[in-house]
């Protein structure tokens, strides 16, 4: 598991203490994995570890929506998001639910024989309206926005070997992993048990999709925390990260460096290297370099290559948000 950290040493299980040993602790329980490297790369921002950990549990763990479909989503955003640690994961995480056709289905590109979870893989990927009732959307989104920003985190900042010599490129291996793994999966934690570690945090007002519901504060608090990461930037390069992702049309940038360095030959030279970074893992984390990070980090510890990762994946997990929330938000305003 070394192998999977590229650029930072998380905290060990032995030296956790606070909120670190917190969601360690959840990990364990609510997770079944004491030790996911996901989380571990976060380790070192711990307001940042808390708070993922605290929107993913809220949403994908936790709730009465069929965690079946809440999978479904997290590998279909994670298929969108060309993140192959996460895809390898969640396609195992079904095989734990039992659904096994269905994960290694969708991984190959297929489309489900389940029309509900065709709609839901067609939302998670970008098209089609929410295919599911307005009450369910703290579940549904917060797990899609949950994996817009865990994707860009895990392409950034690790290795795509999910296990050794990239064994969970096996069918065989990724089903073996996701038996072991059932018993947790099929258990549905109760809902707010990770509010207590993001107390005290930065947080801003509920989103209306999750207004009132666990995934809503957690999501508040993940925006907050990791959108002060942008205070290690310049303002002019913080200002042009959010402006050219404020532009950007969703699709993957093309080959080459011209779409960054345009952008980039705006700022002095001294704010370049962070938002060239920021934008990367805003846009295309899968094509963070050593040079890119050696570029901007100099002595800069751990937390603050984390944070400044953060700032630009929650920009655009932020302008992903309305896509994903738009018919949500109209339908909670009819019940209203």
């Amino acid at each position: 598991m070394a192998g999977s950290f590229r650029y930072v040493t998380p905290v060990t299980a032995q030296a956790a203490t606070g909120r670190i040993a917190g969601v360690y602790a959840q990990l364990a329980n609510d997770f079944g994995l004491a030790r996911m490297p996901v989380f571990l790369t976060l380790s070192p921002a711990e307001e940042v570890l808390a708070a993922t950990w605290a929107l993913l549990r809220e949403s994908l763990l936790a709730g009465r929506a069929p965690r079946t479909g809440k999978e479904v989503v997290a590998l279909g955003v994670s298929m969108a998001n060309r993140c192959p640690y996460c895809v390898a994961a969640h396609t195992t995480l079904l095989h734990a639910t039992g659904e096994h056709r269905l994960g290694e289905s969708i991984a190959r590109g297929d489309t489900p024989e389940d029309p509900a979870h065709a709609a839901l893989l067609a939302w998670a990927r970008g098209g089609g309206g929410p295919p599911f009732p307005a009450e369910l959307a703290p579940e549904y989104v917060g797990t899609a926005l949950a994996f817009h920003f865990i994707n860009r985190m895990a392409s950034a900042l690790l290795t795509e070997n999910l296990l050794p010599a990239n064994l969970q490129k096996s069918r065989l291996v990724r089903s073996v992993g996701g038996r072991a793994m059932a018993r947790s999966v099929r258990r549905r934690p109760p809902p707010g048990a990770s509010l207590p570690l993001i107390s005290g945090l930065p947080a801003g007002p509920e989103p209306a999709w999750a207004a009132g519901a666990p995934a809503g504060t957690a999501y508040a608090a993940l925006r907050a925390v990791a959108e002060s990461g942008g205070e290690l930037l310049t303002d002019a390069a913080r200002a042009l990260v959010r402006e050219t992702v404020a532009d950007w049309d969703g699709e993957h940038p093309p080959m080459g460096n011209a779409w960054l360095d345009g952008p980039l030959t705006a700022l002095p030279d001294g704010g370049r290297a962070g938002a060239r970074l920021a934008l990367l893992a805003a846009l295309a984390p899968y094509r963070v370099t050593n040079a890119d990070v050696a570029a901007w980090r100099g002595a800069r510890p751990d937390e603050d290559l984390v944070r400044l990762c953060a700032f630009g994946a929650i920009t655009a997990t932020t302008h992903a948000e309305p896509r994903l929330t738009a018919s949500t938000e109209a339908s909670l305003g009819d019940r209203s």
